[in-house]
């Protein structure tokens, strides 16, 4: 039965195979053709899209290399006009070219000479004379002081050598800084985008041809196998290359014929050719190819069928492996359930029901961390991502929502980034305490080993949100929002000693005018109101650049920082003194007033002044505004006070 059912099988696949090979011969003579063409219509694609990216790469490295030869220019210029002991002779300017990476430097008078340059036989040049060089006259005689000139790249007037030059105005004198460049980058672009080049980078096969074709002179631009060819055949004619853009045979050299497919792009046509013997060659060897497939199916198909019930067990044993390998990934929920013989039966029902007990194991330590009350998460998982442990409450602990914590939970390793990620910024003066929202802080505590991590997950929020509380008492005022003196002082000082070099900052020390006056008549309520509002004025000064303090009662200090000059500093005490005025605090039911307050400041240009030192130097002026005219500020100075009218 055996030898029977193996013939029948054999006489079946070879009628079907024979039917398949007719069938195939018969498709593909009529689609060779287009096959074809779509080859030599990518390929021409291909051609087009390096054209555009090589004229687009030329395109940005000429503008990127002349916004660098620019600056080298600018460069030059500036050492020219601002170093008065650079020497003009031919050594200098050639060592000045060596440091700013240029070929030569050029000094130009106001009557078009070069006067000086590290090419000595350039001087004494006469810019009119040639129109390469009289280019840059028309920047000796711009007004614009910072007129310049990129040239590009072309023979120059002396040497017929090729070179870009550049060339800026002198800024203190009339004249022109001129530097010149080899273009090597830009030659070495230029040649990438010849159709030598871009053919040499296409693979041809056998007897296909690659050229390009003029469609304004009918001339052969380029051709894959060099111009050393003849190409007054039909194929390279450009009246005959117009109908063969579906593609078409014409005649070769040598009597060929030929398949071509023509382009236009631009002013050209790109053609691609191939032997008719070739496209017919490719047929037979695709038919050889076909037939020697299908041969190995039916040899894999015979061996199938003779191996039917071995291959079943296998298959089963497979199945199994992979719902095992699914179970140990972390995915519980799979069934096992592979039928056909009871051994099977018996193995998948008692893989289910070990999975099951370790489900409800997982579903216990939930249960008991659930009537502990207390927020609190367990995980555990293997580093080779196979198995995935956490217990009820995650989601809620790490703000995640129900979907977000299903996917996360289905890869270890995907959760171990995710806890990792965490655990890379800690909370500033903690070890294990991380912020995950402005109102929700967890702690993790792990224990790790080569192969696994084990973790516990507690919310801690309530703790954090209260030390924060108490931390933002400690170091503010309660009435005004403002730093309390101490933590400003604090504050001060290391803002101080980082200060960078060239920057300057102030201390400002404020006292509000008259203030006894406004509790005395008005009542400490309205008192209060007004020593609330100041503080809102200071608090809208930039934060970037003031810290702002109360020091007591009515008693005020700020710190100017990252300035570049005291009218820097005096800017910003002009805008706050703005805001006073534009303020006004309701004392009464019907009468406001404008705050009033007089201010010192101590300027600092080096860090290594003592804060002490300059908040009793804000203070001195202080003492002498309120002493001699309120309502002002003053810059604190060791020479006799003198109030600023």
């Amino acid at each position: 039965m055996k030898k029977t059912f193996l013939k029948y099988t054999f006489i079946i696949i070879t009628t079907a195979i024979s039917l398949i090979l007719l069938i195939n011969f018969i498709c593909s003579l009529s689609t060779l053709e287009a096959r074809q063409y779509d080859t030599f219509y990518t390929k021409t694609e291909q051609m087009i899209h390096t054209l555009e990216n090589n004229r687009e790469e030329l395109l940005l490295l000429r503008e990127g290399l002349d916004e660098d030869y620019l600056t080298r220019a600018k460069a030059a210029a500036y050492v020219l006009d601002n170093l008065e002991e650079v020497s003009m002779d031919v050594a200098e300017m050639q060592y000045l070219a060596d440091l700013l990476n240029v070929d030569e430097i050029h000094i130009i008078d106001e009557n078009g000479f070069i006067v000086a340059g590290s090419v000595s036989k350039y001087v004494g040049m006469d810019m009119h004379d040639h129109p390469q060089t009289n280019a840059f006259i028309a920047v000796l005689e711009s007004d614009d002081p910072d007129a310049y000139l990129i040239q590009d790249a072309q023979p120059n007037a002396a040497e017929e050598k090729i070179m870009q030059y550049i060339g800026v105005r002198r800024k203190g004198q009339k004249g022109v800084i001129q530097v010149g460049l080899t273009p090597t980058r830009q030659l070495e672009a230029q040649s990438r985008n010849t159709y030598e080049y871009i053919f040499s980078k296409f693979p041809t096969d056998k007897g296909e041809e690659l050229y390009v074709v003029d469609t304004r002179t009918g001339a052969v631009l380029g051709h894959s196998g060099g111009m050393d060819l003849n190409f007054n055949a039909e194929c390279y004619q450009l009246e005959d290359l117009m109908d063969c853009s579906n593609g078409a045979y014409k005649q070769g050299r040598d009597n060929t014929r030929m398949y071509v497919v023509s382009r236009q792009y631009d002013d050209v046509l790109l053609c691609a050719a191939l032997p008719k013997s070739i496209l017919l060659h490719k047929l037979w060897l695709g038919m050889l190819a076909t037939l020697c497939c299908l041969l190995c199916i039916e040899a894999a198909v015979i061996l199938l069928l003779t191996y039917l019930v071995k291959q079943k067990v296998i298959n089963g044993i497979h199945r199994i492996n992979e719902n095992l390998a699914m179970i140990t990934n972390g995915n519980l929920d799979t069934q096992v359930a592979v039928g056909g013989n009871r051994e099977f039966e018996e193995l998948s029902s008692g893989i289910n029901t070990m999975v099951k007990s370790i489900i409800n194991l997982s579903d216990r330590i939930s249960t008991i961390i659930e009537i502990s009350g207390i927020p609190l998460a367990a995980f555990e998982y293997e580093r080779d991502g196979k198995q995935l442990f956490v217990t009820s409450g995650l989601s809620e602990l790490l703000d995640l929502s129900e979907q977000q914590s299903a996917k996360l939970c289905q890869d270890s390793a995907q959760f171990d980034q995710y806890i990792r990620t965490i655990a890379a910024t800690p909370v500033e003066g903690e070890t294990d305490i991380y912020q995950l929202s402005d109102s929700k802080y967890i702690r993790i505590h792990m224990s790790e080993s080569e192969d696994s991590c084990l973790g516990v997950i507690s919310d801690v929020t309530r703790d954090m949100l209260q030390k924060k509380r108490m931390q933002y008492e400690n170091t503010h005022d309660p009435l005004t929002g403002l730093f309390k003196y101490n933590h400003f002082k604090h504050l001060a000082a290391k803002t101080l000693h980082a200060m960078p070099a060239g920057k300057v900052c102030a201390m400002v020390m404020l006292d509000l005018d008259c203030f006894k006056s406004i509790n005395d008549t008005y009542g400490h309520d309205a008192g209060d109101q007004y020593l609330q509002d100041f503080g809102t004025i200071m608090l809208k000064m930039p934060p970037e650049h003031c810290l702002s303090a109360r020091r007591s009662g009515d008693e005020f200090c700020m710190m100017i920082y990252d300035c570049n000059d005291v009218n820097e500093i005096e800017g910003y005490l002009d805008d706050f003194y703005k805001m006073l005025s534009q303020h006004e605090v309701a004392v009464s039911e019907d009468q406001s007033k404008v705050i009033s307050v007089s201010s010192g400041f101590a300027l600092a240009h080096e860090p290594n002044i003592g804060i002490e030192d300059l908040l009793a130097n804000a203070d001195q002026a202080l003492y002498e505004v309120k002493r001699t005219a309120k309502g002002h500020y003053v810059e604190y100075s060791p020479m006799p006070f003198s109030p600023d009218a």
